[in-house]
């Protein structure tokens, strides 16, 4: 891979602007890189960045317009390039997120769903205030690899566990994974409502997300 166009996307992602990073993903298509190329790098600039974030050097602010920039430019300008020459981006994945019902914070949820779909999952986003049943009926709807679900209340916590139990009255908890998150959200907590994975952040998400798929990068 190109440094040159990796530092080129780099730069581009670090000022903020989704205009300057549309027109370097445009500018290293016209030099002759393919969409998947492009994708490759973008995510390579994506874990910096999730290194950064990691490290206290980027501001919760910056993360979330980056992942929105990323998945624009990814959305408008590379996947209908891979359409037109009869590909498609690799999925790693696909994931139905929301925040639970009687919740209707969704700052957290749409960075993270952001961060997943520009690290290449198909992302089904339900919004907030979901009900048990509408993440049921979509995670039958799309053959749904994951169900993520966010609860920023305490007192919305119970429902993570009641959407877990009715995938088991269903018969789909053997054939989807389920990871959460949330301020009241603990490693612990995941453990006692039987969840698979928990993710304190988003970049946590994203890489809890990846080792629980079924799909492999």
């Amino acid at each position: 891979m190109s440094t040159s166009i990796v530092n080129e996307l780099r730069e581009a992602i670090l000022s903020y602007d989704l205009d300057t990073l549309v027109n370097a993903v445009k500018k290293s298509l016209g030099k002759g890189l393919s969409a998947v190329d492009v994708i490759n790098a973008l995510t390579v600039v994506l874990r910096e960045v999730g290194d950064k974030f990691q490290a206290g050097d980027l501001f919760l602010a910056e993360l979330v317009a980056i992942a929105e920039n990323v998945k624009t430019a990814i959305s408008e300008v590379l996947e209908p390039e891979l359409k037109k020459i009869g590909g498609e981006r690799k999925s790693l994945g696909k994931v139905v997120i929301g925040t639970v019902h009687g919740d209707i914070h969704d700052i957290g949820k749409n960075i993270v769903a952001s961060m997943l779909f520009a690290a290449g999952f198909e992302v089904y986003d339900l919004g907030k205030d979901v009900p048990v049943e509408e993440f049921i009926r979509k995670t039958r709807e799309v053959n749904a690899d994951i169900i993520a679900m966010s609860a920023l209340l305490s007192t919305t916590l119970p429902i993570q566990r009641e959407v877990i139990e009715e995938l088991g009255r269903e018969g789909l908890r053997d054939k989807v994974k389920v990871m959460v998150g949330g301020a009241p959200v603990t490693k612990e907590w995941a453990e006692e409502i039987g969840a698979d994975g928990y993710g304190e952040d988003a970049i946590e998400a994203v890489k809890v997300a990846k080792t629980l798929s079924r799909v492999r990068e």
